[in-house]
């Protein structure tokens, strides 16, 4: 429950005292913006949206979370806006289908609260669609994967938002796999530009794949929804269908069987079991030579697209003088994750893109075993096993 609290006494004080006020007395005020299916207009769910007490100079996001990054108290605000989205939207007369919650990639590594656990673990009557943007990719991936495990053991889903905006984005849909992807606005904006194009090339074979449902933002006219279309998104969300309001402002429109248009949950898929060597499957006797061959291969792959990722993990005894092959694959990226609990027996090095991966993946415990990998599902397993080793 909230409490009452007159932040606005505390304005003179600064933003310090009043996130203060805002967190004590649970003064987050979620709005709620719906979203809906292209062909019948029906919504399909709601986006949780964070708003500040109406009226102070914390009502609006940007204000009210660079005010607790300031106090030092960004995880605690993270945290209560997504248990009041889920307080409001259970206590509704009538629940959307999906809710549509955020999660801020800075504090991704935090526990869950006591109260957001008690919340989801009691049975919520919609599905959740946590939403990661691709600022959360390259700065707490383990984490991440952890928190995706968890959300999927509950039964709801995941979303990846901006798509579009990065090109790191599409390199980690095949690794993440969400039920949902969301296409970044600038793309409704610039149909024609040859990126927007790129882009949703990747975003339909990927949603034919995994049966992902495609989401666009920043559908304002009619104009809009026609292009949406064409970009291949089944749902959309901006002004055209409603503007951040009250939970209750789209309920009699709601569609009851868009939960069931999600993929199901998938609990253990994002945290299989084996280490990245066991992930690639097939394996042949090879050389430090064959290694250094297949090194030089993920080179040419990645000065092609220098907008890929790298990652790296090598176990202490993995592969003797691979450190120069190494350091020039590692040195042209622009994007490496270094693995900091690598199999002591293993070497892996990963190069994913939009739309495909190679890997190379050795284990040394005995005669030395090579993989070389270019099958995208298969790469983004060994990314995942590799992700799971990481902080």
């Amino acid at each position: 429950m909230t409490r009452t609290v007159d932040v606005r006494a505390r304005e003179a004080h600064g933003t310090g005292a009043m996130i203060g006020a805002v967190l004590d007395g649970r003064l987050v005020r979620p709005v709620f913006q719906p979203i809906v299916d292209l062909s019948t207009r029906a919504v399909v769910g709601m986006e949780a949206l964070a708003r500040g007490p109406a009226g102070s100079v914390l009502e609006f996001p940007d204000r009210l979370f660079a005010a607790a990054r300031d106090a030092g108290r960004f995880g605690e605000l993270d945290m209560l806006c997504a248990e009041r989205a889920l307080e409001l939207a259970v206590a509704a007369p009538v629940p959307p289908p999906l809710l549509f919650v955020n999660a801020e990639p800075a504090v991704l590594d935090q526990p869950l609260s006591p109260r957001l656990i008690e919340l989801v673990s009691a049975g919520l009557p919609f599905r959740e669609v946590l939403e990661f943007t691709e600022r959360a990719l390259p700065s707490v991936p383990g984490s991440m994967l952890r928190l995706v495990g968890a959300v999927q053991q509950w039964g709801n889903a995941i979303a990846l938002d901006d798509v579009g905006v990065d090109p790191m984005s599409l390199a980690f849909l095949p690794v993440l796999e969400p039920e949902v992807i969301k296409l970044d606005m600038s793309l409704v904006r610039n149909p024609e530009a040859h990126t927007t194009r790129a882009v949703a090339a990747v975003v339909r074979s990927e949603a034919r794949r995994t049966g992902a449902v495609v989401i666009a933002e920043g559908v304002e006219t009619e104009d809009d929804l026609v292009v949406a279309r064409d970009l291949g998104a089944h749902w959309g969300q901006g002004w055209l269908f409603g503007r951040p309001g009250r939970i209750e402002q789209a309920s009699d429109r709601f569609d009851a069987t868009a939960r069931e248009a999600l993929r199901p949950p998938r609990p253990g898929f994002h945290q299989a079991p084996g280490t990245p060597f066991q992930a690639a499957g097939r394996a042949t006797v090879g050389s430090a030579e064959t290694v250094a061959e297949a090194l030089t291969g993920l080179r040419r792959v990645l000065a092609a697209d220098r907008s890929a990722v790298v990652l790296v993990s090598s176990g202490a005894g993995a592969v003797p003088g691979i450190a120069g092959s190494l350091d020039g694959l590692v040195g042209q990226a622009r994007s490496v994750i270094v693995i900091d609990k690598p199999v002591t027996d293993e070497f892996t090095a990963v190069v994913i893109g939009a739309g495909y991966g190679h890997a190379l993946c050795v284990r040394s415990s005995g005669p030395l075993e090579v993989a070389v990998v270019e099958d995208l599902p298969t790469v983004a397993a060994v990314t995942r096993a590799l992700l799971n080793r990481h902080g």
